[in-house]
């Protein structure tokens, strides 16, 4: 069993999801229930599944919560996209999101292939 709060792709997961927080304040209220909701969702889920597929009795269940989670990002970065096509997002916000969700599907994806 591994002891998620103490790897990295958690940590950083859980810090994403909170910039995603924060960065859907400032979406149209029209959206709370569309795109707003959508990703914060699929933000929360990519720590939250790392975390549940750490309490797994084996290597292989973890794995799959792991791709769970990947399953999650690209979902997120399909919405930030679409955000950024709408002008809900800045370009600034669009690049650094990515560049921290890409980090996060990489190195979640090499935790993954050391676990099968």
């Amino acid at each position: 069993m591994h002891r998620f709060k103490y790897l990295e792709i958690w940590k950083k997961s859980r810090f994403f999801c909170s910039e995603i927080y924060k960065v859907t304040l400032s979406f149209p209220n029209d959206e709370k229930f569309g795109l707003t909701n959508q990703l914060r969702r699929a933000s929360v889920s990519i720590p939250s599944n790392i975390a549940e597929g750490s309490s797994r009795q084996s290597n292989k269940d973890f794995a799959r919560f792991l791709e769970i989670a990947i399953g999650s990002a690209y979902e997120v970065e399909t919405q930030i996209l679409i955000s950024s096509d709408l002008g809900f997002i800045t370009p600034e916000d669009l690049k650094e999101l990515s560049d921290m969700l890409n980090e996060i599907i990489k190195m979640t994806s090499r935790f993954r292939a050391t676990l099968l």
